[in-house]
């Protein structure tokens, strides 16, 4: 088994996960990687080489989220594996994939060498492993990212505080949905789209129950106020919010999103960009091929 071990020096932990010490990890399993060790900015050349070098049989990375699109971006259909040693702050898509987020026991199941087939979306050719959204939480991003870079905080912190700056700037958004079977204007603080369907909770940022089901959720809060946003994240609290009364839903293959204007701020697994409208989203049933332990290969 032939691994290229990718580490991203500026994702998630990777300084208490250092590249020397997966490696050890991994040789004390009878597996010697090749280890590449990376600045964020060279991530994408690093994990494009690796998708069609002919002493890779396996690519595997470390970091955050951010990384693991990156290189799931690259990697999908070309039929090439995917391994991940999560080592991000949230980890959302190694959580719902079934990936261990302790990193001896990634490695352990990148061992055993258990294949998946997974979905990825795209907006505008842009692919993402988890979601991405327009309007609230991509102020949020925002704003977390100029705290963390005057502070110093640690993005929890930062990304609390950014939270209530984002909403004390509440607007709402003209945007139109058009989906098979909808077709819909909607003035909303926040339009979100997901990988594969999550559970509605608070800002509708929860878990999913499958990364296989070939289909995107759309979700669009109903709040016109900074008072109905609160109480619907009172309600998310407690497991109260109402799909029909606090949200448009959608669940469907492709959905554009349309806007009164020529480009819209939005969020890609958890970092902005700046694209055209349309926003065009689409799901790409299958085309990744994940590692993951033996119980996650179902």
């Amino acid at each position: 088994m032939k691994i290229r071990l990718i580490v991203n020096r500026g994702g998630g932990s990777s300084g208490e996960d250092g590249g020397e010490r997966l490696r050890e990890l991994f040789r004390a399993r009878s597996i010697e990687p090749d280890l590449v060790e990376v600045a964020g900015e060279d991530l994408e050349s690093v994990c494009r080489e690796a998708s069609t070098a002919q002493d890779c049989d396996i690519v595997v990375v470390a970091g955050g989220d951010g990384t693991i699109g990156t290189a799931a971006g690259i990697l999908a259909d070309t039929g090439r594996p995917l391994g991940i040693v999560p080592l991000g702050t949230l980890n959302h898509f190694a959580r719902d994939a079934g990936i261990p987020l302790d990193a001896e026991q990634a490695i352990e199941a990148i061992c055993s060498g258990h294949r998946r087939q997974v979905d990825v979306a795209e907006v505008n050719g842009r692919i993402f492993v988890n979601n991405s959204a327009v309007g609230l939480y991509p102020e949020m991003v925002r704003f977390r990212d100029e705290t963390q870079s005057r502070t110093g905080r640690s993005k929890r912190l930062a990304m609390m505080s950014a939270s209530l700056r984002a909403l004390r700037s509440f607007k709402r958004r003209r945007l139109w949905i058009s989906a098979e079977g909808l077709e819909a204007p909607v003035r909303t603080p926040l339009l979100f789209v997901g990988n594969n369907r999550y559970q509605v909770n608070l800002l509708g940022l929860g878990r999913r129950e499958a990364i296989d089901r070939g289909e995107l959720c759309v979700y669009a809060v109903r709040a016109r106020g900074r008072g109905h946003l609160f109480w619907a994240g009172i309600r998310g609290i407690f497991g109260k919010l109402d799909q029909q009364r606090d949200f448009v839903t959608a669940y469907v293959r492709e959905v554009e999103i349309s806007a009164n204007r020529a480009a819209l701020v939005l969020s890609v697994d958890g970092e902005t960009l700046t694209l055209p409208t349309p926003l065009r989203y689409r799901v790409r049933p299958g085309a990744l091929t994940l590692i993951v332990p033996a119980e996650a290969e179902r």
